[in-house]
């Protein structure tokens, strides 16, 4: 991905946002999901999180990382993922855990609407380091140098 890390200057192209197949093999006994890095993951992973127990109607998500790459997946139920750079914003469905989506960065990440029991897991290609991320819809917007529109999941 075009990215350089300096204010406004992030060329960021949502082809690049795309599902990757993970290695799922389905028979009468059941199904196995064999996830790797540099395979069926588009990088060497170097954190592993998931969210669950999310309390109906809240949001998680709600930021963009400055050097993190992400693959995200539903392991269990479902939920929606809003990806938005600042102009714009698509939705996927999380429903297949034997598919994730890939997320570059610097792309605003939105979990919502996870279903009862719902667990989202996410492979990362950094350590966690908060200061490395925007926190809030203005700061990333100011970091990309765009004008303010509301962010994911608010009413204008």
């Amino acid at each position: 991905m075009l990215c350089i890390e300096e204010k406004g200057t992030f060329h960021m192209n949502f082809d690049e946002v795309k599902w990757v197949d993970f290695q799922d093999v389905k028979d009468e006994r059941g199904r196995l999901t064999a996830i790797e890095g540099n395979s069926h993951i588009p990088f060497e992973i170097k954190r592993i999180f998931y969210v669950h127990q999310v309390v109906p109607g809240i949001d998680r998500g709600g930021h963009a990382h400055i050097d993190t790459d992400q693959v995200i997946t539903a392991v269990h139920g479902g939920l929606q993922v809003d990806i938005s750079d600042g102009k714009s914003v698509r939705t996927y469905q999380m429903d297949d855990p034997g598919k994730g989506l890939y997320v570059p960065r610097m792309f605003w990440i939105r979990l919502y609407d996870f279903s009862p029991g719902g667990v989202c897991l996410v492979f990362a290609n950094t350590l966690y380091n908060m200061k490395q991320s925007h926190r809030t819809w203005a700061s990333y917007l100011d970091a990309r140098e765009l004008p303010f529109i509301p962010a994911p999941g608010t009413v204008s």
